[in-house]
């Protein structure tokens, strides 16, 4: 028979070997709780060990699991001072197959290394980075790359330089996925590395990886261009940074091309205004009109970042000729990313530009079959009605606006609702009573229910922008109107209107329009309609005269409850009758 002292290593044991895959991940994730049980001696001396034994040819999603919890036992194996117990465990994951099991593992281990004493630190967990860089199966090696960065601040002089040799061999392996690991870390290793030997050692590494005969190297070490090119001045940027810049952007592979696009902006400010503006906004260009559609994508995303850098006659004969080709591109993405960029260039080119040259490119694009490019223009109006103003923003795009009020796809009918309080308070009240005041009241009828909850949101904010007496003439008797409707949805969406109007027109619209309302809507025959009208009481009683609530608004609650056939009925008018008290 067992001891208690037994107990909880026994029960993991068992449930370790359990077929059951969700079993096994259950008792990994109460390591914690057994270690606790153990106390400190016995975890070392046997419940890490037995982990170690048995459980690391388990599945990959119970090795994660396990990775993650081991980097949580410091406390439970003794604190700090005993955690170098972990690392052995931890050092077989980093050696596994299957990358994100690596990854944990290289994450605890560095979590574990940072608080070791450093005497440990020097014996223990040093030996196991070198030892996995030296290990036969790649894996490991390129588990070596991820701890370099916590290992180097706290290494000795000597040592420094021996981490930097081992940097060298592991960018130099002849096992592609090991030169991809080193690539990653190459820019966050070097910001630890002294200024000189990023230039005599990480610069040569840098260049060597840039050149790399696997494409999935090569991307890696666009990354790097910024990382480096910060450190180095700005003559031998021009000299070593640039070459390879030029490059990647007309490498042979479209998924450089397309990392040295996604990154543009970064490796601007590392090169600076003057080499951008001379040397690298070619480079953009070709980025722009590039063969894949991938990159050309990237690079319309970066439109407005890159003309930051250049002037304003720069951008309109540079980069202009290239936007107004992208409006056609055949790619849907290509366009999408466009015109969620292109809004950005109004504020740099000024009024006028805008005004000639951009304005027929939004509207050319609010007419785009794809759906996501004329939400994305809807989005980004704003920027451009700070630049032109209202008036002009009104007489050139305000037509195609009404005209993407009725549009087919629901969301871009919704983006246009969310943009209209904004518009209305540029617009004014005749102007927008005129235009667009009959176009809010066909929303709340719209057949999804999104854009008729957004529509009665939209009525809340245009009364805030119009105030109360503009509301009770030209919204609250249309709303009300829809009481009638045969389909019980719009019904719905006059007692949505009410609980989203109550708190900005005032106790009396409430009680003039309101309530009467509500109590006829009482006794609908749909039971949603009842038990949305106690919910709208419910809404709506903080805002109405206490001598209202408790003549009308109570008993009519009270009948509700105590008459009505539907459970649902009755629990929320109990619900809005607690409000009264």
């Amino acid at each position: 028979m067992e001891t208690d002292d037994n107990h909880p290593i026994s029960i993991l044991i068992e449930e370790l070997k359990n077929d059951d895959i969700q079993i096994r991940l259950n008792s990994i994730r109460k390591l914690q709780s057994i270690a606790k049980s153990l106390g400190p001696d016995r975890s070392r001396s046997e419940l890490i060990p037995y982990l170690q034994d048995s459980v690391l040819e388990d599945e990959d999603e119970v090795l994660v699991a396990l990775a993650e919890e081991l980097c949580m036992l410091t406390e439970l194996v003794g604190g700090n001072d005993h955690a170098t117990c972990l690392l052995s465990p931890l050092q077989m994951l980093a050696g596994a197959e299957e990358v994100i099991v690596r990854e944990k593992a290289v994450e605890a281990l560095c979590k574990i290394a940072q608080d070791l004493p450093q005497t440990a630190f020097d014996n223990v967990f040093l030996p196991l980075l070198l030892n996995l860089s030296k290990v036969e199966w790649f894996t490991s090696r390129t588990s070596a790359c991820g701890l370099l960065n916590v290992a180097y601040p706290r290494s000795s002089t000597e040592m420094k330089k021996n981490l930097r040799k081992t940097f060298s061999t592991l960018c130099h392996d002849n096992t592609p996925m090991v030169r991809r690991s080193a690539a990653t870390y190459l820019g966050t290793f070097s910001k630890l590395i002294e200024k000189e030997a990023v230039k005599t050692e990480m610069l040569p590494l840098f260049i060597f990886l840039a050149g790399d005969e696997q494409d999935s190297v090569r991307l890696l070490g666009v990354e790097n261009c910024s990382t480096i090119g910060s450190v180095l001045t700005a003559e031998e940027n021009i000299h070593h940074i640039l070459p390879i810049l030029k490059s990647s952007a007309n490498d042979k592979s479209w998924r450089v091309r397309y990392m040295v696009a996604r990154l543009f902006k970064e490796l601007c400010e590392a090169m600076g205004p003057e080499i951008t503006r001379s040397e690298l906004l070619g480079c953009f260009v070709k980025l722009l009109k590039d063969t894949e559609s991938e990159v050309r994508t990237e690079a319309a995303q970066r439109v407005t970042e890159v003309s930051t850098f250049i002037s304003k006659d720069m951008c309109a004969k540079i980069i202009l000729p290239c936007v107004k080709d992208l409006v056609t591109d055949p790619s849907q993405h290509v366009r999408a990313a466009l015109a969620q960029s292109i809004m950005g260039l109004a504020p740099i080119l000024g009024k006028e530009d805008t005004l000639n040259h951009l304005l027929n490119i939004f509207l050319q694009l609010l007419k785009d079959d794809f759906p996501d490019v004329r939400l994305n223009i809807i989005s980004k109006l704003d920027t451009v009605n700070q630049v032109i103003g209202i008036e002009m923003l009104s007489q050139s795009l305000l037509p195609a606006i009404v005209e993407l009020a009725e549009d087919q796809q629901w969301r871009v009918r919704l983006a246009i609702i969310d943009y209209i309080p904004l518009l209305a308070s540029q617009l004014g009240v005749e102007f927008f009573d005129e235009k667009l005041g009959n176009l809010c009241m066909t929303w709340l009828g719209d057949p999804v229910f999104s854009i008729r909850e957004a529509s009665t949101n939209n009525l809340r904010k245009l009364t805030e922008v119009f105030g109360v007496e503009w509301a009770k003439t030209s919204v609250i008797p249309k709303v009300l109107t829809l009481h009638s409707h045969p389909n019980y949805l719009y019904r719905m969406t006059t007692l949505f209107s009410i609980g989203v109007l109550a708190p900005v027109v005032g106790s009396d619209v409430i009680s003039s329009s309101m309530v009467p309302l509500l109590s006829k809507m009482a006794s609908d025959k749909v039971p949603n309609i009842r038990f949305n009208v106690a919910k709208t009481f419910e809404c709506i009683i903080p805002y109405i005269d206490s001598t209202l609530v408790q003549s009308k608004v109570r008993p009519l609650l009270t009948k509700l409850q105590n008459d009505d056939q539907d459970k649902d009925v009755k629990f929320y008018a109990n619900q809005a009758l607690q409000k009264c008290c």
